[in-house]
């Protein structure tokens, strides 16, 4: 069973933190709008620092996320263009410079999407085999092959419950059957996978750490420490970076390279959070995700983290109809040369190749 963290409790947080308007002490500089106010992506936040009168600053310079947007020279009004930016929280800074000294005021504001997704269903092309002893967690198409990650402890740590051991699986789309596989410590749960080159990873789901495969052999060539986020749950590659969640609503940048952080986007739809992301597949410019527990699948703007796209895959593969010992569906893969997409779940007996109708 998997761990869950609200990462809006530490959005909370930082609002708590900051209180309404946010004030540099003793000096009487507040910064508006006030903590906590809301924005739809495309409106315009005036930003404005207000000071005392005998304060004649130099300058006054804003920054979002400790990123610097511009300056003023008085406490006219900035406005902050929200078009592109990444929604949830975010951080507002004014940093007034008088006399080559520099205060501080803070506030922070929600930014949400500006439209629901759009809503899709799904169509069955075509229906496989699938080897109803993977747990999957993850799933990737490449070369004409699944390669596909199985979870599970076979000798677990406390307090985890005792299941198959772990494995790395290359599979045949036809027979549903492992061309290859190598067995993971018994030790470890074994979580998302995406390849890099001639490299395959390996998400771990609360050992923190990453395994390095050669792809072609298996052979495991290395580990990576990753203490990116709460555990390890999906990755994917879109060429140049990687992404992975870890059961929150947040998705991580990692480095392809050293598989080091790099920044992070939160999930969000117009209604609030998205959490419990889980499998993930990048899929011509945007990533896809399961949620856990459910039969929906959500695309997600990989710059924003706005969710464009909600799909209902309630009917795919209903829970009275499915083979024993079926669990929840996780697994999505995609093809690229033929733009085939692979949907299954944990211990399925099929695995289903389907294409996205827009309702």
């Amino acid at each position: 069973m998997k761990l869950k963290f609200n990462l809006l409790l530490a959005a909370a947080t930082v609002i708590l933190a900051f209180g309404c308007k946010t004030k540099s002490a003793d000096s009487g500089l507040t910064l508006s709008p006030e903590a906590g106010t809301s924005y739809k992506t495309g409106d315009v936040v005036a930003v404005q620092a207000h000071f005392p009168a005998d304060l004649k600053p130099d300058s006054v310079v804003y920054l979002l996320d400790s990123v610097r947007l511009g300056s003023k020279k008085d406490t006219s009004v900035f406005s902050l263009k929200t078009d592109s930016l990444a929604v949830g929280p975010r951080i507002i800074t004014a940093k007034v410079y008088t006399g080559g000294k520099s205060q501080d005021a803070s506030t922070n504001i929600a930014l949400m999407p500006a439209k629901a997704p759009d809503e899709y269903t799904f169509k069955v092309e075509k229906v496989y085999p699938h080897d109803t002893s993977s747990f999957t967690e993850g799933l990737v198409f490449k070369d004409g092959v699944f390669y596909e990650s199985a979870g599970g402890y076979l000798d677990p740590p406390q307090g985890s419950p005792k299941d198959q051991q772990s494995s790395l699986r290359k599979v045949d789309l036809a027979t549903g059957k492992p061309l290859q596989k190598v067995m993971v410590s018994p030790k470890i749960f074994a979580e998302g996978i995406a390849i890099v080159g001639d490299k395959l990873l390996q998400l771990t789901y609360h050992e923190k750490i990453g395994l390095v495969y050669d792809k072609k052999t298996f052979k495991q060539l290395s580990t990576f420490p990753n203490n990116v986020g709460v555990e390890g749950w999906g990755m994917c590659f879109d060429g140049k970076k990687l992404y992975m969640d870890d059961s929150t609503n947040r998705i991580w940048f990692l480095d392809k390279d050293t598989y080091r952080q790099t920044g992070f986007i939160d999930v969000f739809d117009n209604k609030g959070a998205v959490n419990e992301i889980n499998e993930l597949e990048y899929i011509d410019g945007k990533i896809y995700a399961n949620i856990w527990k459910t039969d929906t699948i959500i695309a997600i703007d990989p710059k924003t983290g706005t969710v464009l796209q909600r799909i209902d895959l309630g009917g795919l593969y209903p829970v009275t109809k499915r083979n024993e010992g079926a669990d929840v569906m996780n697994g999505i893969a995609y093809d690229a040369a033929t733009k085939r997409i692979f949907i299954t779940g944990k211990k399925w007996d099929k695995l289903f190749q389907v294409s996205f109708v827009k309702k």
